[in-house]
């Protein structure tokens, strides 16, 4: 690249061209599925105020690290998977070796790339593209259906509930009824609209109609569908209609919706429920992501429920942890090789009683018998974590025994992964203990991350109290980048527009270059949880549609 701001075409280019040639040699490895991850991780960053564009102008080198970040690799990635959906996987691949071709040995910059794609194809790819890489941000597309029309609308989504000014020129694609009439077009307007006719579905009640927008998730949007089309969607997902990729974006876009507060709370626990059948690792990593989200907000938001919102999402994802078990089968995929972990792990955090005396009864053999098959490196991390459950200042001998562990491996990888657990505790005492093996010897600075990393929201007030009075020190000792990840870490688990201030307070004469975005973001990330949870305390008739789910079979 010719400088710095075309970093993206570097990162961006990377990791989208690593997921097309994993595809290519392993496509039983779904890696398009799991790239969503990307997607998703970078929609999250890319609706905050402070995000940035793909491309930011760098004056000066030193300026650069803070742009090594989700919209450069996850949101470059995106839009390029979404440029080569919409012209076409042949005629992109062609273009693109013409543009190898013209600047091989010598640097290119964004619009060098757009002017071959745009000779090549025909198609505006210039002004499309500008709008995705100079301006931060991405549109909602608003679906209504009326009559035989489905009317789109754009607007800028920000997770504040605020509305941008931001326009995009938009690949729409949608699907409807089936997976083989789908249909592509360019929204270039705030609004327009697409017939859909009767090859959707049949749309009186009880009917198979169901239409999707934004097909396996490869654009760079969320979709808002009015009740009508949420309901057939709902529907389509719990008669087994959707793809894999679709399951994914639907719950993520309803998932940011409703912390932008523009769906309830309510719609989104009933959309979770449709999921409680589901056996695919891509899927349930995503419904993990959001049932963790849903478990903080809810102890801050609503504590008189919080207990049966938990019992809830035990009971979407306890059926494949329970088909899974602890024990790796004979032949199984890799993808349930990761699935079992996850599962487990999810049902200890939420704080699922048999799952975590299992993990403790599996850990106490495997202190005494290291090789022991009952405890793999797989499911490792899920046992120390129900040990952490029941670590306290008085009654430490698991706590003791994972830090035998962590001192006396000679795994890298098992370090790490004791590392992440130490602090994983409601106990006061020990979560100090733990963040203050950070400035020995035992923690290497660039691992200092890994231990935040594990901070759960009931240890976040005396996290952030150590953080007040170690800055100085953390300040000299790591440098920009690092001293990020003690903000990004410990901030955000806070839900209150008080402690957004307090921070915002401390902060004001505490800021060092190369932590400043972060320090904004996750300032943002407080007031929108804030926000989220108020909306929910008083949404009218939440404990009677928890009842009602939870009552279900």
């Amino acid at each position: 690249m010719e400088w710095w701001t075309h970093l993206w075409l570097n990162e961006g280019f990377a990791t989208w061209v690593s997921h097309l040639a994993v595809d290519s040699f392993f496509p039983q490895w779904n890696i398009w599925t799991q790239f969503l991850d990307s997607t998703t991780t970078a929609l999250r960053l890319d609706s905050l105020e402070a995000s940035h564009p793909i491309e930011v102008e760098i004056h000066h080198a030193s300026e650069v690290d803070q742009i090594f970040d989700a919209i450069s690799y996850d949101k470059g990635a995106s839009v390029i998977r979404m440029l080569q959906s919409y012209l076409g996987a042949e005629r992109f691949q062609k273009a693109m070796a013409s543009y190898m071709k013209k600047y091989a040995f010598s640097n290119a910059k964004t619009e060098d790339l757009w002017a071959v794609l745009e000779k090549e194809t025909g198609e505006p790819v210039k002004d499309l593209m500008t709008t995705w890489t100079k301006q931060k941000g991405y549109p909602v597309i608003n679906a209504k259906i009326k009559g035989d029309d489905i009317e789109i609308e754009q607007a800028q989504f920000l997770l504040d509930g605020s509305s941008g000014s931001g326009m995009w020129i938009v690949p729409i694609t949608s699907g409807c009824g089936a997976y083989d009439t789908q249909k592509k077009f360019l929204l270039k307007l705030k609004r327009d609209k697409m017939v859909i006719g009767s090859q959707c579905g049949d749309r009186k009640k009880g009917g198979n109609f169901w239409t999707k927008l934004n097909i396996n998730g490869t654009g760079f949007y969320r979709v808002k569908y009015d009740d009508e089309l949420a309901a057939a969607l709902q529907n389509a997902l719990e008669t087994k209609k959707l793809s894999l990729m679709d399951k994914i974006g639907t719950v993520d876009d309803l998932y940011a919706l409703s912390i932008a507060r523009q769906q309830t709370f309510a719609s989104l626990l009933r959309l979770l429920y449709g999921y409680r059948g589901e056996a695919d690792y891509s899927v349930l990593s995503h419904i993990n992501t959001v049932t963790t989200s849903i478990a903080k907000v809810s102890a801050d938001a609503t504590p008189a429920l919080a207990g049966d919102i938990k019992q809830l999402l035990i009971k979407i994802l306890l059926s494949p942890a329970e088909k899974l078990g602890w024990d790796p089968k004979k032949g199984e995929s890799h993808l349930d090789v990761m699935l079992r972990p996850l599962l487990l792990t999810a049902l200890v955090q939420l704080g699922h009683g048999k799952t975590i005396n299992e993990g403790v009864r599996r850990f106490n053999i495997f202190t005494r018998d290291r090789g022991t098959s009952l405890l793999p490196p797989d499911t490792r991390k899920a046992a120390y974590l129900a040990v952490m459950q029941n670590v306290s200042s008085s009654n430490r001998s698991g706590y003791d025994a994972l830090r035998k562990i962590y001192k006396e491996s000679a795994e890298g990888e098992e370090r790490l992964q004791v590392l992440g657990i130490l602090s994983s505790c409601r106990d006061k005492g020990i979560v100090l203990e733990s963040l203050n093996l950070i400035f020995t010897n035992e923690v290497r600075n660039q691992d200092a991350y890994i231990l935040l990393r594990g901070i759960q929201p009931e240890a976040r007030e005396i996290s952030w109290n150590w953080l007040k009075e170690n800055w100085e020190r953390i300040s000299r000792t790591f440098s920009g980048s690092l001293a990020a990840n003690f903000v990004k870490n410990i901030v955000p688990l806070f839900t209150s527009n008080e402690k957004a201030a307090e921070i915002s307070k401390f902060f004001a004469t505490r800021t060092k270059p190369g932590f400043e975005r972060t320090l904004k973001q996750s300032l943002e990330t407080v007031r929108i949880s804030a926000r989220w949870a108020e909306g929910i305390r008083s949404e009218p008739g939440l404990s009677q549609t928890v009842r009602e789910l939870l009552a279900k079979p």
